[in-house]
């Protein structure tokens, strides 16, 4: 384990406040599309009755964040935090260009995809940067800072998303995230430039950057943007139009225009490769990927992109996982497989041998994935909730019942980091994931009139609050039981649990929940026979009611058990995390 330095220097403080302010703005923008997302189906030229068509659009973003996150934490390993915070912020101003240029669906899709391998690069590095700056016993109010802002971006999202939408189109979100993600990658190159040993404020003499690729940068940037707006005022011109008439095929990048662009990232790319003082070093980052094990972070890539295609594409509300969903799986378990080989076999496997070794270590990846199976619930199943009862006809007044659930959970996470200093990591979990359990439990006896009144705003904070308490002794336990050499790839495997956690618990508690909303609509049939009309007769009407209550009631049992499981295992697992004051006092002793 790291022993981390008691002294945090002014510019690292700053570092840290730039990197959470970046894993917040990237957390909103996670929900900031489901707003914007009927705007982006016209666009892309899909009926809003085809919702389903427009399924990539969100699945492309988490297959992004998750799949690549293993490989995005080991470079964090083994190249910097700082420098892997500015790339994975680079990426995602690139992914937020590419989405607000978008043009078809294909091409939307590679953005939000850019986009989440950006966004989901910037937890496992902030995180793994607290345990670099902060010893075992400090680290839980900056974990909790920047779980709690993560969780706030939640909240800060969907707000963001309406006042945008109400002054501009959805693209107007997207170049906002281009202008904000530049801007915080400027703020920490300005900030992270200085040398490890310079005095507190000095800067390190800075460089000119290369000029010829300044100008290819600028040369592909503006060729793409002019290939992907196509002008109508160069389009329709007889002279420059031209450049926009395709050579071979349909495809807008084989006119003359797109092939320029294409040409001019390719010099990019080499001149990058092969300059002396390239403006990114290609070479240096082709060498991180070699050591971190490219091979098996795709292989493992491949494997937990096949299981969020199985379930992200899926309708929660009438199916598993996708019709594909049964090819997927198999695809996902073939290179499960093969990675399990593959890390056996290597000589510098993605995971090295021993990093999880000790039992809080992957303890805190198994805790977060029933963490994330009961988290789904919530975030799914409260809004639904609200629509089959209280707000059948606003899908925005159903959402926002969520934010009572949602304003919780920054504050449980600050609470939860304070009290690792003094409490054991396994009683913070266990204690928040009870009040969970017992929010659940309120929620499964729920009816049709729940939310009107008073006790569903208690249970829905006493809820939310229970999960940001667990967030922060999760990342404390596994930081603290793990060699700084592979804090980021911890920290990122616990953000994967989490979030196959959430794909396969919906799945699962939508399957259970599906059964009893089939039995309880046996009657439906003869009841259809007598009334002739169901939207006039009432009865009808009722039973159809009852069953969607019964199935979002049987989900939030099923969170109950998720929920107390994780309770269980933190009690059980995380005895030997020394995240408290008194067991670093203890080890150094």
């Amino acid at each position: 384990m790291s022993l981390a330095r008691t002294v945090v220097s002014r510019r690292e403080r700053v570092l840290l406040v730039i990197a959470t302010v970046a894993v917040a703005f990237a957390a909103a923008d996670t929900y900031v599309v489901v707003l914007a997302l009927p705007e982006m189906m016209g666009s892309a030229g899909i009926p809003i009755d085809q919702l389903q068509r427009a399924a990539p659009i969100i699945s492309g973003f988490l297959l992004g964040y998750v799949a690549m996150l293993p490989l995005i934490g080991r470079i964090a390993d083994l190249r910097g935090r700082v420098p892997v915070l500015s790339a994975a912020l680079v990426v995602f101003a690139i992914g937020s260009a590419v989405t607000a240029l978008a043009y078809d669906l294909p091409s939307m899709v590679t953005g939000r995809f850019l986009q989440g391998v950006g966004g989901g690069g910037l937890v496992p590095a902030t995180l793994a940067l607290v345990a670099d700056l902060y010893p075992a016993d400090r680290r839980g109010v900056p974990l909790g800072v920047v779980s709690a802002v993560q969780e706030l971006g939640s909240v800060i999202g969907p707000l963001f998303g309406a006042v945008v939408l109400a002054v501009a189109t959805w693209r107007g979100i997207f170049g906002i995230n281009l202008v904000v993600g530049l801007l915080l990658a400027a703020g920490l190159w300005w900030w992270g430039r200085s040398p490890p040993d310079a005095a507190d404020g000095a800067r390190a003499p800075g460089r000119w950057p290369d000029p010829v690729g300044v100008l290819l940068v600028l040369l592909t940037s503006c060729s793409v943007v002019l290939v992907m707006v196509q002008p109508a005022s160069l389009v329709l011109d007889v002279t420059w139009g031209e450049l926009f008439l395709p050579v071979l095929t349909d495809s807008r990048w084989l006119a003359p225009s797109g092939l320029v662009a294409i040409l001019a990232g390719v010099l990019l790319v080499v001149r990058c490769a092969s300059a002396v003082r390239p403006l990114v070093d290609l070479r240096a980052w082709s060498r991180s990927l070699r050591d971190a094990d490219l091979t098996g972070a795709l292989l493992l890539a491949v494997a937990l992109g096949g299981v969020i295609l199985a379930f992200a594409t899926a309708d929660p509300q009438i199916q598993v996982f996708s019709e594909q969903g049964v090819w997927y799986l198999v695809g996902a378990g073939v290179a499960a497989v093969a990675f399990v080989v593959h890390l056996r076999r290597s000589p510098a496997p993605l995971v090295p041998r021993g990093a999880l070794r000790r039992t809080p270590a992957w303890g805190s990846v198994l805790i977060s994935f029933f963490i994330g199976s009961a988290l789904i619930a919530a975030l799914i199943d409260i809004p639904l909730f609200a629509r089959t009862t209280t707000y059948r006809d606003s899908q925005l007044m159903a959402a926002l019942v969520l934010v009572r659930f949602l304003v919780a959970l920054p504050v449980g996470a600050v609470l939860g980091g304070l009290l690792t200093r003094t409490v054991g990591a396994g009683v913070i979990t266990a204690a928040g994931m009870l009040l969970a359990a017992y929010g659940f439990l309120m929620m499964s006896r729920w009816d049709a009139d729940s939310l009107s009144g008073p006790g569903s705003t208690l249970t829905l904070v006493v809820c939310g609050f229970g999960f940001g308490l667990a967030l922060a002794p999760v990342n404390a336990a596994v930081l603290a039981t793990t060699d700084a050499s592979v804090h980021g790839l911890a920290s990122a495997l616990v953000v994967v649990a989490r979030m196959v956690g959430m794909l396969v618990g919906i799945s699962a508690l939508t399957t259970i929940g599906l059964r009893r909303f089939y039995a309880e609509q046996a009657e439906l049939g003869t009841v259809l026979q007598e009334c002739g009309q169901p939207e006039m007769c009432e009865r009808y009407r009722d039973l159809q009611l009852a069953a969607g209550i019964t199935l979002e009631q049987t989900v939030f049992l099923g969170a109950v058990v998720c929920a107390l499981a994780a309770a269980v295992l933190a009690l059980v697992l995380f005895r030997g995390a020394p995240t408290r004051s008194a067991d670093t006092r203890l080890s150094v002793g």
